[in-house]
C-alpha cells in the first residue's frame, strides 16, 4: 500500500511537471535539457557496469544536454546552423580518443557512446522540431506546445488503456521473451483510448481553446495510432535493453517509478516517429 501511494504521488507529480514545462518555450528547453542530461548519465553509468565497457560519461552527458540546446537554438531560429559545429568535433573526439586510451574493448565504447546519442539524445531534441515551426500566416518561427504535449498524452494515455484492459482481459501475450506482462487486449484497449481522444482534439481545441489547428481528425487519429505503436516498440526496446544487462530497473531516481529510461523508454521511440509521420504530411 506504501509503495502505491509513493508510486500514485511520484506519478502526479511527474505528470504536472511535465505539462506545466510545456506553458513557456523556456521551461520545456530547460526541463528536457534536463532530462536529456539525466538520461544519459543513467544510460552511460549502466552500460559501464558491464565487464570490459568504459564510455566517457561526463563528454557523452555534455554533448547530448548540447546538442538539444542546439537543436532548440536552431529550430526556433535564435542560432545559426553552425551551432553544431562543437557537438561534430566532440563525437569525431569521442571515435579518435579510443585510438589512445587502450580500453579493453574499443568497440563496444564506441557503440554505446553512440547509442547514447542516438537513442536518447536525438529523440529528445527533436522534440524541437515539434514545438517550434513557421508561423502559417507570417515568416517566423512560432513556439506551440499542442504537438508536443500531445505525444506525452497519447503515451500516458496507451499506458492507461494498456494496463486496465491488460489487468481484466489480458490472455494472449504480447511479446513474452522479452516483458511477460504485457498482453494483446492491453495493447489493443490502450491504443483505442489513444484514438478516440485524439479524434475529439480538433472539436476541444476549437471550443475550449477557441483554436482551429492545422491537423484534421484523421490526422489526429493517425498521430495518435503512430505513437501507439512506436511507444509500445520503445518500451519493449528498453526492456530488452534491461533483460541484456540484468537489471529490474534502469535507475531509483523516481520513487515508485525506477529511474529515467524507465519513464521516458516510450517517447524515445515516440517522439522520432511523430516528428517522421507530422514532417511526412506537412511536406506531401
Amino acid at each position: 500500500m506504501k509503495n502505491f501511494i509513493v508510486r500514485a504521488i511520484t506519478g502526479v507529480l511527474f505528470v504536472a511537471v511535465i505539462v506545466c514545462s510545456f506553458l513557456k518555450p523556456q521551461t520545456m528547453v530547460l526541463l528536457f535539457a534536463l532530462v536529456t542530461g539525466l538520461t544519459i548519465w543513467e544510460f552511460t553509468g549502466l552500460v559501464n557496469n558491464r565487464e570490459g565497457i568504459t564510455t566517457n560519461r561526463m563528454i557523452s552527458t555534455v554533448a547530448g544536454v548540447y546538442f538539444f540546446l542546439a537543436m532548440a537554438g536552431y529550430c526556433s531560429e535564435f542560432t545559426p546552423t553552425a551551432v553544431f559545429i562543437p557537438y561534430l568535433v566532440t563525437l569525431i573526439y569521442l571515435l579518435i580518443a579510443e585510438l589512445y586510451l587502450k580500453q579493453e574493448d574499443p568497440i563496444h565504447d564506441w557503440a554505446y557512446t553512440m547509442m547514447s546519442q542516438l537513442y536518447i539524445a536525438l529523440p529528445f531534441s527533436l522534440l524541437n522540431a515539434l514545438a517550434f515551426h513557421q508561423a502559417a500566416d507570417a515568416p517566423y518561427v512560432v513556439y506551440d506546445p499542442v504537438l508536443p504535449l500531445s505525444v506525452f498524452v497519447f503515451l500516458w494515455l496507451n499506458d492507461t488503456g494498456a494496463y486496465l484492459c491488460g489487468s481484466l482481459l489480458g490472455k494472449h501475450k504480447l511479446f513474452p521473451r522479452i516483458s511477460p506482462g504485457k498482453s494483446w487486449e492491453g495493447s489493443i484497449g490502450g491504443g483505442i483510448l489513444v484514438m478516440v481522444v485524439a479524434a475529439l482534439i480538433p472539436t476541444c481545441l476549437a471550443q475550449l481553446l477557441s483554436i482551429n489547428y492545422h491537423l484534421s481528425t484523421i490526422q489526429w487519429v493517425g498521430l495518435g495510432l503512430t505513437i501507439v505503436i512506436f511507444g509500445t516498440w520503445g518500451d519493449l526496446i528498453e526492456s530488452l535493453f534491461k533483460r541484456t544487462i540484468g537489471i529490474k530497473d534502469s535507475g531509483n531516481i523516481l520513487p515508485g517509478h525506477g529511474g529515467m529510461l524507465d519513464r521516458f523508454d516510450s517517447s524515445l521511440l515516440a517522439i522520432p516517429a511523430a516528428v517522421v509521420y507530422l514532417y511526412t504530411l506537412l511536406y506531401i
